[in-house]
């Protein structure tokens, strides 16, 4: 069974195609047309609805709860499962102004659709439930942040800025009004806002103030994260969450259950944000016969700093001792991000260029790596970064020994296009990332038609070790994306310039040995001429950025 609310009612469902999209629930089903279909495939932002997840339990439901801080985020519900709706309130346009009469000219309306109404920021109006939607979650967790701030200097400068107005709505596409009434409109709202606070006009709080006891209720207690696997055999059959016509679908409480399921059933779909796979259901029209889904398993969206052991070093001979970070396969980009902000500043600079808010919010780690497309953003950066792979692959659930675990170099997991070290019944546990040691650069560069919300042509990650007197080139790894059936190191091209003094000639060598490594396609986005042509700057130009940086740093 799953639950959540709909524009603030209950919904409680367990027949129902486990294949189904929030937006044909929400069309199809509920019947609530504001929401959109443009592409179908999560480019276009048409779709975008808002989401707040709701507190596990009933006594959550307090002031002083994770109720009311949870963030509000956004997501394409074209394809996004409904079943990873539960235990959250979905939103819709429709939902977002004060309108108890249910009569037009007397609704207030949210200061998102009031701003885009005064800034003339609908033409067609397709896109326009989209806008609002992105452009309302960025408000609202501003609102949010402001009332959590007791400091009423601080209110007064914490104000939304350019920038975050086009961050919110860079998932969105607009083919009629060239986006600047749209930006005046994100920028209008807060103007908006504090209008009808000194007018004492009331908005409508869409923070989850529901009652939550009937939800709770349906919640059977998960599985202690530390059960054994036996106990859980012994147990009764996990039960699916959704059925319709054979086809089941999977919501597993913990690691256990879900080392259980995949014994069971190997050859299942395994579903973690969806942000590709979404795409079998509405482009390929595949329906899915079982789908286990990871939304639930805290153990997969967490992350831990710890030592680096004598086994990881074994495998990689670069990796000095030292720490790693350790990311659980299910943690989303956005949930990624504060983390490396922290400890890879250029790695989080390239979120930005990563897909969109919407695609950020669900997309996870270990389901781009798993999906081993050559275009991925993330792979190149990894093995640049010579992380490491944790596996998992469970056997019969009988057996004695019901998985076996192993960790390897990413750089042996990728085995042709496509194809991957996972077979059926495996998953992607956890990414070990060694920490950036002294003398040592990281240099990340993406070619793509838009800046935004788009797939790469070409991707380079470059990490480059220095010798104690920063004069030699001690070691280096370049990871490429683009320019094979598989995310690759250019090994040659580390060869040619490992040893190598700090000059620019040294890079120039590398770059002449790029065709050794790689032979690129010719494709939609790009010729091979261009793509080799590309890179190869791109190798000089991270040569001339770290002298210039060595050149800073000793000034």
């Amino acid at each position: 069974m799953i639950n959540f609310y709909l524009n603030g009612k209950y919904h409680e469902l367990t027949h129902l195609n486990p294949n189904t999209t929030v937006l044909e629930y929400l069309r199809l089903h509920a019947r609530q047309t504001d929401t959109k279909e443009g592409c179908g495939s999560g480019d276009c932002g048409a779709c975008t609805v808002m989401v707040q997840r709701l507190p596990v339990n009933a006594t959550d439901n307090s002031n002083n709860s994770t109720n009311s801080t949870a963030p509000f985020y956004t997501l394409n519900s074209c394809i996004t499962l409904l079943s990873l709706m539960d235990g959250h309130h979905l939103m819709t346009a429709s939902y977002l102004a004060d309108n108890p009469e249910n009569h037009p000219e007397r609704a207030l309306l949210h200061p998102a659709q009031q701003a885009l109404v005064e800034c003339h920021g609908s033409q067609c109006g397709f896109c326009t439930p989209g806008f609002v939607m992105s452009l309302a979650s960025v408000y609202e967790n501003k609102r949010m942040q402001k009332k959590q701030n007791d400091n009423s200097d601080e209110l007064s400068e914490n104000n939304l800025s350019y920038d975050e107005v086009v961050a919110s709505i860079s998932g969105n596409l607009c083919r009629c009004t060239g986006y600047r009434p749209i930006i005046e409109a994100g920028l209008m709202m807060e103007e908006i806002g504090k209008q009808r606070e000194t007018n004492q006009t009331s908005t409508k709080d869409l923070t989850i103030n529901l009652a939550t006891d009937a939800m709770a209720s349906t919640k059977e207690p998960a599985a202690s994260k530390t059960e054994s696997l036996t106990t859980i055999t012994e147990a009764e059959t996990i039960e699916p969450a959704l059925t319709e016509a054979g086809r089941q679908l999977f919501i597993p409480q913990s690691i256990d259950e879900l080392n259980q399921l995949l014994a069971t059933y190997p050859k299942a779909t395994i579903w973690a944000g969806g942000t590709d796979l979404g795409l079998s259901v509405t482009q390929n029209l595949i329906d899915h016969e079982v789908i286990i889904q990871l939304s639930a398993i805290d153990a997969l969206k967490s992350w831990s700093l710890s030592d680096i052991d004598e086994a990881a070093n074994s495998h990689t001979e670069q990796v000095e001792a030292g720490q790693e970070l350790i990311f659980g396969a299910g943690m989303s980009y956005a949930k990624m991000l504060p983390v490396l902000e922290q400890y890879f500043p250029e790695f989080a600079r390239l979120f930005e260029r990563i897909a969109s808010p919407q695609i950020r919010n669900m997309g996870t780690l270990g389901g781009n790596v798993a999906n081993a497309s050559p275009i991925g953003d993330l792979p190149p950066i990894l093995l640049a970064l010579e992380a490491r792979i944790h596996l998992r692959h469970c056997g019969a659930h009988d057996t004695e020994q019901p998985y076996t675990d192993e960790t390897i170099p990413l750089s042996e997991f990728f085995l042709d296009y496509k194809k991957t070290k996972l077979r059926a019944g495996s998953y992607v546990v956890a990414i070990h990332i060694p920490l950036m040691q002294d003398h040592q650069h990281l240099f990340i560069h993406k070619i793509s038609k838009r800046f935004e919300d788009d797939i790469s042509a070409c991707l380079l990650a470059a990490k480059i070790e220095l010798s104690a007197d920063c004069n030699t080139i001690k070691q280096a790894k370049f990871g490429l994306g683009g320019m094979a059936a598989i995310p690759l190191l250019a090994e040659k091209c580390q060869q040619a310039i490992i040893g190598q003094p700090l000059n620019v000639t040294s890079f120039e060598k590398a770059a002449r040995a790029l065709p050794s490594d790689v032979s690129p396609l010719t494709d939609v986005r790009a010729s091979r001429e261009y793509r080799m042509h590309v890179v190869q700057r791109l190798l000089i130009k991270c040569g001339k950025q770290l002298i210039a940086n060595v050149q800073t740093e000793s000034a």
